[in-house]
């Protein structure tokens, strides 16, 4: 838990509730708040499983899986080339359309100079979302309507890690699909009194946000959205939990943006919420998780 990401707080208090949420069921649990020591704490702990409670860089991008392999410990989520691979978006969109699943249109700059350069030159119309390609939790991301706010938006993003990734803005409801143990879940609507569901729509108390389980899209559209988020798990070769983020269109198409592969479980996270709905309590979500650990690579 913890880490060194820019997701740090987020992933302290998804650790918090797992590891509470074991305790409970009686297992013997260790917090282990990451830091350049993990390989010394880990062995010094005797930790027979790791339950990755990481989120961002250096967690959820095959760092911490390919260490967990060098040791030996079987651990929670995907492994090490589908980590990797969700947390690059770039890497994933190209996966995506290899494989049919439908994504926003986009275009990648290597540098802020580069992106600046082609504000008038971009295949698509405006409005844009402009984002860092290896960043989560809304982590540098903008919604952009006007050029001035695109030329901010790249200098912005351009202090995150990975490319700078510019995508057509999809306008149409903000849904998420689940999957566990290569089961799509389901599919919760997120509601926000913001633009769209940045960081603090997803964190910060009293941001207005409403969450709709099941969402009330049309029943083809809902079953079409389950399918893409189990495509994708399956395309990049996820396994436990993931979450994928999904633009549901007036006219019934769906559009996938993300996936995370280790999805939040704090109070306000998704995952949690759709298991719910679906009726397995956070305890018992956190043990099927655990139990399906083991070493990929």
């Amino acid at each position: 838990m913890g880490g060194l990401s820019a997701e740090r707080d987020v992933s302290l208090r998804t650790g918090a509730a797992v590891s509470k949420a074991l305790r409970s069921l009686g297992y013997d649990v260790v917090d282990i708040d990451v830091g350049k020591d993990l390989a010394a704490r880990l062995v010094t702990e005797k930790v027979d499983v790791a339950w990755i409670a990481l989120h961002g860089r250096y967690g959820e991008d095959g760092s911490v899986q390919g260490l967990l392999e060098s040791l030996f410990i079987p651990y929670t989520g995907s492994g090490v080339l589908a980590s990797a691979l969700g947390m690059e978006k770039v890497y994933a969109k190209q996966i995506f359309t290899n494989h049919g699943i439908p994504t926003p249109p986009y275009k990648v700059f290597s540098e802020a100079g580069a992106a600046k350069a082609a504000v008038d030159s971009l295949p698509f119309p405006f409005p844009v979302v402009v984002k860092p390609s290896r960043e989560g939790s809304s982590v540098g991301v903008h919604v952009c309507k006007t050029k001035e706010a695109y030329l901010a938006a790249v200098e912005d993003a351009s202090k995150y890690a990975g490319f700078l990734l510019v995508e057509q803005f999809i306008k149409g409801r903000e849904v998420q699909g689940a999957v566990l143990d290569d089961e799509a879940l389901g599919v919760i609507e997120v509601v926000v009194a913001r633009e769209f569901y940045d960081a603090e729509a997803k964190y910060k108390a009293g941001s207005g946000t409403k969450y709709l389980f099941p969402a009330p899209l049309p029943a083809d559209q809902y079953a079409r959205v389950n399918e893409v988020c189990l495509a994708v798990h399956k395309a990049l070769g996820c396994k436990g939990a993931s979450r994928s983020d999904v633009i549901a269109t007036e006219s019934g198409d769906v559009y996938v943006l993300e996936i995370n592969t280790l999805p939040g479980m704090t109070e306000t996270s998704l995952l949690p919420k759709i298991a719910s709905g679906r009726g397995i309590d956070f305890p018992t979500l956190c043990e099927r998780i655990l139990l399906s650990a083991s070493l990929k690579a």
